[in-house]
């Protein structure tokens, strides 16, 4: 057990953390692979046994997790600078768009970007510009724009 007895192979523990995390995104392996990199500086500074090495990872780990916990209750409700980044349709109210069909019996279709999106509300010629007024579903609602 040489090979466990330096501080490479805790270095090596937490890139391979780090890789899982990058891989199954969920933040815990994080946490783990911070407290493999402080076994690691701890056991270049001081020579441990292998025994001793995993005690210190292990109170490393319940202190790296706490901290992470903490931190992510802190900040699970801060403001975001894009609050509408994964709702594209919110995204639409307000804009105007020129009708790539007609409204006839109150239903329509635009063309935003390469998408097409079905349109509701009074009856207006293709071409006709609309702003968009609600999202429901996947339905805008449109009024005419000034």
């Amino acid at each position: 057990m040489g090979w466990m007895s330096s501080p490479w192979f805790w270095w090596a523990v937490a890139l391979a953390l780090f890789a899982a995390e990058a891989m199954m995104p969920g933040t815990f392996m994080l946490w783990l692979g911070f407290a493999a990199v402080a076994t690691g500086m701890v056991d270049l500074l001081i020579t441990l046994s292998p025994t001793m090495q995993w005690l210190l990872f292990g109170l490393f780990s319940l202190i790296s997790v706490a901290i992470g916990w903490r931190w992510r209750a802190t900040h699970k409700d801060a403001p975001s600078d894009q609050p509408l980044l994964n709702q594209r349709g919110a995204q639409l109210v307000g804009r105007v768009f020129p009708l790539e069909t007609a409204i006839v019996n109150g239903r329509g279709r635009v063309k935003v970007g390469d998408a097409f999106w079905t349109v509701e509300g009074q009856d207006m010629d293709a071409g006709t510009r609309i702003r968009v007024v609600a999202v429901d579903g996947m339905v805008l609602r449109v009024d005419l724009a000034p």
